[in-house]
């Protein structure tokens, strides 16, 4: 028998993606500021890291999924290229992104838009690279989404995703779980809505990590897969080509 789909609210007659887009909308404001807390920083060295890898693949074209508030994006934009396009469901978590790109001064290179990540409103072999950080294990069904992704790029395109992922042994694993389990959601009810890292937490555990996940790009049609364990494993860089 098939595994329930792990959502936000499990008492919502909603399918998971309005799940997903309804508590991203209702942390935006406070969704940077969480981040920042709940990983002590060190989700800004990730997004680093993922960046200085993709800088050896082309990437003149670049579309990233859920983008959020534009941290990736931004992040990215380091790369100089002609062309950002970042997008996601959450109009709230955009509206929020728009500001920072423009403060920054990138709004001629980064555009922001709603859309569907596994119905993505682009020809086939549009983009040098695709990327995401933090929203893969969100889709409702992940490989739609990968397959998008990879309908998308260019012959010989890169994809590059940044996710969560749990450490596998060790004692470091039992401090993890205590902190994900307990210290996490304890965390995000104080500042956030509660159910949002309840869900994060949940969301995590179920995610096909590692060789895992791996297949899964495999399945979507991409090649030459790899995965990079970062910070004992707490998160993990896949690139994949099409």
């Amino acid at each position: 028998m098939a595994s329930s789909p792990i959502i936000p609210y499990n008492d919502l007659n909603l399918g998971k993606k309005e799940q997903v887009k309804k508590m991203f909308n209702s942390i935006a404001g406070r969704y940077d500021f969480m981040n920042r807390i709940l990983t002590m920083r060190i989700d800004i060295l990730w997004r680093r890291k993922a960046v200085k890898l993709a800088r050896k693949f082309p990437h003149d074209t670049i579309l990233d999924i859920a983008t959020g508030t534009g941290d990736f994006a931004i992040e990215f934009a380091k790369l100089n290229p002609t062309i950002i396009t970042g997008i996601d469901i959450a109009e709230k978590m955009l509206e929020i992104g728009r500001e920072k790109v423009k403060q920054k001064g990138l709004s001629g290179m980064i555009e922001m838009m709603e859309a569907d990540s596994e119905n993505l409103p682009f020809g086939d072999n549009s983009f040098d690279l695709a990327t995401s950080a933090f929203g893969v294990r969100n889709f409702e069904n992940l490989n739609k989404g990968l397959s998008e992704m990879h309908r998308v790029l260019k012959s010989g395109g890169r994809i590059l995703i940044l996710e969560a992922s749990e450490p596998q042994k060790g004692p470091f694993r039992k401090l993890y779980k205590a902190y994900m389990t307990k210290i996490c959601p304890a965390i995000g009810g104080v500042f956030s809505e509660n159910k949002a890292y309840d869900y994060l937490n949940k969301s995590v555990a179920a995610f096909p990590s590692g060789k895992n996940f791996e297949a899964e790009l495999v399945k979507a049609g991409f090649t030459e897969t790899e995965s990079i364990p970062l910070t004992m494993g707490v998160s993990s860089i896949y690139i994949a080509k099409k």
